[in-house]
């Protein structure tokens, strides 16, 4: 009896690196279609493209409100809220500093007074929903929305229902570092998720066993990815400590949040990297579901209590439970 190969695609889009896994059965029209609805994503909410609904929001900040779709009206809403569980750390007004901080490569550390103007663009309740009249307004000139701390994983959610509509019953995507799965191995066996080590090259910190219980989606935010180092010798990375306008530096490396949505995921995990262990920790316990293995500087392994059976780490390092 021959054994069915899993039927495997790998693409680029929303900047970043795609792979698509079906594992029980070779369907290249469920790929085609989960290949579309990124496509139509990016479209969407791309700060990128001229003409997407976020580009739009952004180009009328402080003129007039625009008419949007309930889709991205929605996912803006869920954005707002993780924002406030947060406390700020997730904050998709953060475009201004993200674009400063991208052009330091080029141009330097940025001044003072840079940051300050750029913060003063930073703040997510000025980001006005009418959810009868579907519009979408930022109250000052220059504010931006950008969804790259949520978008990859909610258009990972997004993908799988079209392929689960599409009649699969097992997958496994990866989005730029944003997993989700669908079902369970051919073998009967559940996922397991590799999670990549932050300081060595081509090596994982562990894997993780992905159930229902632990969530089916994982999304690792870390400070090895779109880095440099500067002048000084730090590491200059994307993910923003909006507190501070600064590159974030809260003890942290690594974060994966585990989640049945990828979407929630996604957003929670680059708020914790920025707000570190403990507050982190703090956010991790307010939504439901959530559970999270971090690396700290000193590479020390913390898991959440929920995953803790489920994480295997690839050295004999302790693992501590948070």
């Amino acid at each position: 009896m021959s054994v069915v190969q899993p039927y495997e695609y790998h693409g680029y889009a929303m900047d970043t690196e795609i792979t698509i896994k079906i594992m029980d059965r070779d369907n290249h029209l469920a790929i085609d279609g989960a290949k579309d609805e990124i496509n139509r994503l990016e479209k969407k909410l791309s700060r990128f493209i001229e003409s997407s609904e976020i580009s739009r929001i952004n180009n009328s900040a402080g003129k007039e409100a625009v008419n949007v779709s309930s889709e991205t009206l929605d996912l803006l809403s869920e954005a707002k809220k993780i924002s406030e569980i947060s406390l700020g750390a997730f904050d998709i007004t953060a475009a201004p500093l993200i674009d400063l901080w991208k052009n330091s490569r080029i141009y330097g550390t940025p001044d003072k007074e840079s940051i300050r103007r750029a913060l003063s663009l930073v703040d997510q309740r000025d980001l006005i929903l009418d959810n009868k009249k579907n519009k979408a307004f930022l109250k000052k000139s220059g504010q931006m929305i950008d969804l790259g701390g949520i978008g990859k994983g909610y258009a990972g959610d997004c993908c799988i229902k079209k392929l689960k509509e599409g009649g699969i019953s097992s997958a496994f995507l990866n989005i730029g570092g944003n997993v989700c799965t669908l079902g369970k191995r051919k073998d009967g066996k559940f996922f397991r998720v590799g999670i990549r080590h932050p300081r060595k090259k081509d090596a994982l910190m562990g894997a993780l066993e992905v159930s229902e219980l632990s969530g089916k989606s994982v999304v690792t935010s870390g400070d090895y990815e779109r880095c440099f180092i500067d002048k000084e010798g730090k590491r200059v990375h994307h993910i923003i400590d909006i507190s501070k306008g600064m590159p974030a530096c809260s003890g942290l490396i690594s974060v994966s949040v585990i989640h049945k949505s990828g979407m929630i995921a996604d957003a929670l995990s680059t708020a914790v990297f920025a707000a570190g262990i403990k507050k982190g920790k703090g956010f991790i316990e307010e939504v439901k579901g959530a559970e999270a293995i971090l690396m700290d500087v000193d590479q020390s392994i913390f898991v959440t209590k929920g995953i803790r059976k489920s994480f295997q780490a690839a050295s004999e390092k302790e693992i501590k439970t948070i």
